[in-house]
Order: structure tokens, then sequence, then C-alpha cells
């Protein structure tokens, strides 16, 4: 384990200040040290032959965008923005066809703004990058801590948790769970985790259970929407890796997962227990005079959503369900996963009248001939 010597890490490893140097048997990695995304940030080129063909970056620069500040404490945010900007100018004077190789791409939570191209070169990002070409260090922080967005709440911890090492949990898989037991933990305050695709959660699922889909992302919508405090269940299909269940859950310090619902929702409904459902809607069936929630992120919200659509991130959904639209209501984000678990939030909560697109507000205006709101 290589780690920066600044990061006060409480397990076995090899601390690596700037300028260190690692053999690699014909390689070598050296330490750069990049603070901003974190105090102790260090960043890696790689050498060959005493020169560097690439820096692996880690969350400092990344392709048209830097990595954000704003996870350590909301008290360091900037002071981390300004060390970010002389970080992302020191491997801006790398030579240009240096390739980048960042830690974080699109899609991360981590990033600012994510993009789509996970790899560049330094040439490429000095010529592309809008904040390694900011006019000065004020107006790079400016515009790094303008294109923030929210994040999930466990990244807080997870700083602490890696600092000190995780825990070390015995056993493996999900153990099986009947029908009453889960019952039984529900009753004493379980949460119910229904990972199944989201046409299966909306034909049938336990009442009051959380959709999250399995996908890469599961981690991150169990973390923002499930306290870690809660005792998990899961419900699952045959064909879902309960062993990708875990590890997702396991990286963020999500431990407390009494088990499965063995033999899935066919136990439960076989057994004589009541199910929900939240109907599926196709975009041509929506019209402007429905009510409709919109639960993507700010910034895809604002790049364009339905006309009178209300806006509530589905990491706020349980704190601002009182925003939701009255009455009948379509509940939406960019495909469908999203906008079932805001679904299920609110529905634990008592509504009854809600459905959820299939597809995003792009599909609404390719399919209907409609037109797109955006917003500053």
């Amino acid at each position: 384990m290589l780690a920066s010597a600044s990061g006060g890490r409480e397990f076995p490893h090899t601390g690596l200040a700037d300028g260190d140097e690692v053999d690699l048997g014909g390689l070598t990695l050296r330490a750069l040290a990049t603070p901003g995304h974190t105090h102790e940030h260090i960043a890696f080129e790689l050498l060959d032959d005493g020169r560097v063909r690439g820096v692996f970056t880690g969350g400092s620069l990344i392709v048209g965008s830097a990595a954000r500040t704003d996870l350590v404490s909301p008290e360091r945010t900037e002071e981390l923005a300004r060390a970010q900007y002389h970080s992302l100018q020191r491997l801006a004077g790398l030579d240009d066809d240096v390739a980048v190789w960042p830690t974080h791409g699109a899609g991360s939570f981590c990033s600012a703004p994510p993009g789509t191209e996970r790899t560049s070169s330094i040439g490429a990002e000095r010529a592309t990058n809008s904040l390694l070409r900011a006019e000065s260090e004020d107006a790079f922080v400016a515009q790094l801590l303008g294109s923030l967005g929210t994040f999930p709440p466990y990244f807080l911890r997870l700083g602490e948790i890696n600092r000190r090492g995780p825990a070390l949990v015995r056993g493996n898989g999900l153990a099986a769970l009947a029908v009453d037991e889960v019952a039984a933990l529900r009753q004493q305050g379980a949460e119910v985790i229904d990972v199944r695709p989201v046409p299966d959660f909306a034909a049938a699922h336990v009442p009051g259970s959380i959709s999250i889909p399995l996908r890469p992302v599961f981690a991150t919508w169990l973390g923002w929407l499930v306290g870690e405090e809660r005792r998990l269940v899961v419900v699952r299909n045959p064909d879902q890796d309960p062993e990708e269940i875990l590890w997702q859950a396991r990286k963020i310090g999500y431990d407390r997962i009494a088990g499965e619902l063995e033999g899935g929702l066919a136990a439960w409904i076989g057994a004589g227990r009541a199910t929900a459902t939240i109907p599926l809607v196709e975009p041509t069936e929506v019209t402007t005079g429905h009510g409709v929630l919109d639960v993507r992120q700010s910034n895809e919200y604002a790049a364009g959503h339905l006309p009178g659509a209300r806006h509530v991130e589905l990491g706020a959904i349980a704190e601002r369900r009182g925003q939701a639209p009255p009455g009948a209501t379509v509940v939406m984000c960019g495909h469908f996963e999203r906008a079932m678990g805001a679904a299920s939030l609110l529905a634990r909560e008592g509504r009854r009248d809600l459905s959820v697109l299939v597809g995003g507000p792009g599909d609404w205006a390719d399919l209907g001939g409609n037109e797109l709101e955006t917003s500053g």
C-alpha cells in the first residue's frame, strides 16, 4: 500500500512525500504533491528511463475539469480550492505529450461537472480545460466552486474511515431470511432495499421498500438515501449477484446487512403478504397538464426539463417531499432508476397517486415533438 505520508493512516503502508520514488522493475512511480481534492492528495508520475510518460492525477486534474474540493469539510473548501489551483498549475507544467490518467471520470460525484472522456494529455488539457485557462487564482476558485453540485453525505464520513482502515467483516454471502423474519425486521425498523430492475419493482414490491436497482452506482444511492445506522434487508432476483450487492454496500461502510428475503418476492407473495405497485408511463402519455416531479441533479434540470416540472433532487426528496406536486404526479429522471427511487420514498409516506416516466426529458421531447424548458 502506497499512500501520502501526511495522511496519518493507522494501518500498515508506505508513506510517500513529494518527490519520493518507487521502483516498479523497469518503470518508476514518483509522488507529486497535489493538494486540493484533499489536503494530503498526491499524484503519481510514471517514468520510463527517466522520462515522464504519464501521470496518475487521482483527484486533481481530470478531463476537462478538476476534482471538487468540498468533501473534507465546508470550512476548508475555499482553502483547498486555492491549493487545487496551484496543483493544476504544477501539472500543467509537464510536457504536452504526458498522458493524464485521472481516478475520477464521468458520473463521479467526486468530480466537478462530469465529462465523457476518461483519459487525456497535458497538452490537450492545457488547450481545452477552462479551469487551466482561468486568468487568475480568484477566477479559478470562483469557477470551480460555482460548478459544484450536491454529493452523498457519506462522502464526509469516508475520509476518516479510510484513514483508520476499514473494519474486517466476517462471513460472506447474504443470509437467507424467511418471510416472517423479514416482516419482523421491518417492524424493528430495518430498511427493505429492493435491488431488482425498475419494471419488476413497478409491477410488485414489498410495501415501504426502497427501490435502488443494482448497477454501478448502487452504492452511491444506498449511501445517499439510507442511514448507515439502519439494518438492511435485500430483495433481489435470482440472476443478481449477492456478492456484488455486499461489495458495493460494504465499500461505503454499510455493514449492517441482516440478509435477503429467501425466495425473493415470489416467496413474499406466496405467503399471502400484501404488495404495492407504482405504474410506469410512456413519454407519449405525459402531457403538460400532468404534475411532474423531476429528481435529477440541478445541472441536469437546468439543461432541459418539461415545462412546469417541479424540481427536487433525489438526494433531498426525504426532507423536501412536501415540495412534490399535489395530486397525480409523474416522477422522472434521465432514465427511470432515480425516479423510481424517489417514488418509492414518497409512496412510503402515503402517496398513492404516483407514476414513473420511462425514459427522460429527451424522450418526451423527441417522441412527442415537444419543447423543453431551460433555466440559468
